[in-house]
């Protein structure tokens, strides 16, 4: 860890910033020269366990302690079969992980028929539904996955116009099993539906004397639809989670919406440029009347349009203010006209964060947002055994990893209110040694940059200044309009282009982040001005971005590490791709390509920190044929250590040159001694093309793999 108060590395300049600037969503694009030494590679083994139906990712595994596994099937493709045709969460019946570091099955082969490709498949076991899409729940006054209003209208895209982020249900992610025995064979099973509004259901799971498990629908939740979420806002895009140390269901809202600035640009671009065209993000159209319509409204007013960082993401905006009570606005059938919504609107800075839920097995959880460890699109938080250290990785193109440290552990807190301690973002130290030689071969050394420290109710009551600020306000704020004037098209394009040019003025200016990071860098990180000490936690990317930190990764998706990791164990990193401003020459941090992603790992050293990621999985290259690709993990989203160090790799896949379409879920067994790629018997595993013939690493002769990996 280090104290970071220097701006001699700040971002990249405003030419490099405009030309990242017309870059698309974040998807891969064929590189001139393909190829990446070294790639796919793997350090140990890579077995295939699962497939799922045609057109559904593989999400929120969990492993019960008897070893049975769970995951969702989420947004699988509607025309495959019964039951796969619908999102839901399912285990393997008849199948158990025993825990000993051995596969206990032979590995699954690809999908071949078509009947294959839109089932859900696996080595072992059968997978079992427990509850899919929209099923009643709670009486039958709920349906599972899905919002309501204050008054009880289920929030579908059958009641509501607007914009949706997700179709209600279809997203299941996250799964963390809350056991209330001492058996583990009761307990309450919290998964996260990744949409917006958010929600996190709770369904109560028993298993029954010959070893299955059953779901009771009929007394399962909502959360969303609770008193205690809905007086928090509510939640948007609960991706990946994490069950506590202190057993309590960890969501992750994976707010993509919050850039306010695109890819590579920073703030400080803006204000030396004199305008932000070319440069806003989506966080600065937040309540704009119609706000996913910035980008094809930017691409009509300028000559020169670019790419609106996170523009898609806003969507569903206007439903989560209908969930926390508004009146609809705009509701003919046909899409919301310009009509602001004025009386009730969701605070932008309300959204991206960690969510406990307290007393698990009340009649309803306590949720309670971690305000203080930072507002991103968070993938998962991955809690050490201190109840200190938290590692987070924020999902998108252009995004970082990030540490939060609280003063104390985090359940020695009365009221978690109160929890304090210090978010730091990563700053990679030998980016040269990363643009000269292929990704397997390096490891990224990290120092950690403290951004600042405060309280969780102190990061509140600075969110807190940007409630009740509306649609009406977006308009009256950078324009002449008034409330109940004709919103004209002439008169949003006057609010958008005032936007563009000085920024959003109803949230966080740009002269805020800039005198912040000017008095960062002369004073400190905890001798800023009174005012300005919630720009890091309200504004972390912008204030990561400010100061110089690594804020390049392209999709860091998971964190994980066995439960209870001791110093010597690892943490686990998954970044889903590197490509786009990682090897463009826009970034600071430079990579080759590969498009399919990297799996690393980091040790944990005494104190818990980490400051060396080391790739164990290389994916593929985009253009590598059906032989190689078909058996690589590609895109790893999800990961989850078992109990004996063995590390589940869950896919959002792009086909690449694989011979069909389906996400797979792998169990990665890593190498004992990482100066060995070949095991006792000889046989190679590394898999793919360009592994080092030898079976061994230079740079890390002999690193081992630390104690407690294999249990």
């Amino acid at each position: 860890m280090v104290e970071f108060t220097r701006r001699n590395l700040m971002a990249t300049s405003v030419a490099a910033a405009l030309g990242a600037s017309v870059a698309g969503v974040g998807t891969a694009t064929e590189p001139e020269d393909p190829d990446s030494p070294r790639a796919p590679l793997v350090r140990g083994e890579l077995t295939r366990f699962s497939t799922t139906a045609f057109g559904a990712e593989v999400t929120g595994p969990c492993v019960f302690g008897d070893g049975t596994l769970l995951y969702s099937l989420q947004h699988p493709d509607r025309d495959n079969p019964a039951p796969y045709d619908k999102a839901g969460i399912g285990y393997f019946s008849g199948f158990k992980f025993s825990f000993d570091g051995e596969n206990e099955f032979e590995e699954l082969s690809t999908p071949e028929t078509n009947e294959e490709r839109r089932a859900v498949r696996s080595a072992a076991g059968n997978y079992e539904l427990l509850g899919r899409e929209r099923d009643p729940i709670n009486g039958g006054s709920e349906l599972l996955g899905v919002p309501q209003t204050p008054d009880g209208t289920n929030i579908t895209s059958e009641n509501f116009d607007g914009s949706q982020y997700a179709d209600a249900g279809y997203t299941p992610d996250c799964n963390q099993f809350v056991p209330t025995n001492d058996d583990g064979t009761e307990g309450y099973l919290f998964t996260n539906w990744e949409a917006s509004p958010g929600n996190i259901s709770r369904i109560p799971l028993s298993q029954t004397e010959d070893g299955e498990w059953e779901a009771d629908l009929e007394n399962a939740l909502n959360l969303a639809n609770t008193d205690a979420l809905r007086e928090l806002g509510g939640t948007r895009i609960n991706c990946y989670g994490d069950r506590s140390p202190w057993n309590t269901m960890l969501s992750a809202e994976e707010n993509y919406g919050h850039p306010r600035v695109s890819l590579t640009a920073t703030v400080g671009d803006i204000v030396e440029q004199g305008t932000g065209k070319g440069l806003r993000g989506a966080h600065e159209f937040w309540n704009r009347p119609n706000p996913t319509e910035i980008q094809s409204a930017v691409d009509e007013y300028y000559d020169e349009s670019w790419y609106v960082h996170g523009y898609w993401a806003i969507a569903g905006v206007e439903l989560l203010a209908y969930y926390l009570g508004a009146d609809p606005v705009g509701q003919s059938g046909d899409g919301n006209d310009l009509t602001p919504i004025g009386d009730v609107y969701p605070n932008p800075y309300r959204y991206g964060y960690i969510v406990d839920f307290r007393e698990p097995a009340a009649e309803t959880p306590n949720p309670v947002k971690y305000y203080v460890m930072g507002r991103a699109a968070w993938e998962c938080p991955d809690v050490q055994t201190d109840e200190r250290t938290v590692y987070l990785a924020s999902d998108g193109d252009s995004k970082g990893i990030y540490k939060f440290v609280a003063d104390r552990p985090v359940p020695s807190y009365d009221d978690p209110m109160n929890v304090a301690g210090t978010l730091y973002a990563p700053y990679v130290t030998n980016r040269d040694a990363a643009v000269e030689r292929p990704p397997a071969d390096v490891d990224l050394e990290i120092e950690w940059v403290e951004l600042g420290h405060a309280s969780n109710a102190e990061v509140e009551s600075w969110i807190a200044d940007y409630d009740d600020i509306t649609q009406v306000d977006y308009l009256e704020s950078h324009t002449d309009w008034e409330e109940g004037d004709e919103v004209t098209p002439e008169i949003l394009e006057a609010a958008d282009k005032a936007v563009v040019e000085g920024g959003n003025r109803d949230y966080v200016t740009d002269e805020e982040i800039v005198e912040w990071a000017e008095q960062y860098e002369t004073r400190g990180p905890n001798k800023v001005d009174e005012e300005l000490r919630r720009v890091p936690f309200i504004e972390t990317r912008a204030a990561a971005k400010e100061i110089g930190a690594t804020i390049e990764f392209n999709k860091a998706e998971g964190i994980d590490s066995v439960e209870g990791a001791a110093p010597g164990d690892y943490v686990y990193f998954g970044v889903s791709e590197l490509n786009d401003d990682m090897s463009n020459e826009r970034g600071d941090l430079q990579l080759e390509r590969v498009d399919g992603g990297v799996v690393y790992r980091a040790e944990l050293e005494a104190d818990y920190n980490v400051s060396t990621l080391e790739p164990v999985i290389v994916g593929p290259d985009a253009s590598d044929p059906a032989d190689i690709a078909d058996d690589a993990l590609i895109n790893v989203d999800n990961v989850s250590v078992l109990d004996d160090g063995r590390v589940l790799c869950c896919e959002d896949a792009d086909q690449f040159g694989r011979s069909y379409k389906n996400d797979c879920l792998y169990v990665y067994t890593p190498e004992e001694d990482r100066g060995h790629d070949d095991d006792e018997d000889g046989e190679d595993h590394d898999r793919g093309h360009g592994n080092d013939p030898d079976g061994h690493d230079e740079d890390n002769p002999g690193r081992g793999r630390g104690q407690g990996q294999f249990l």
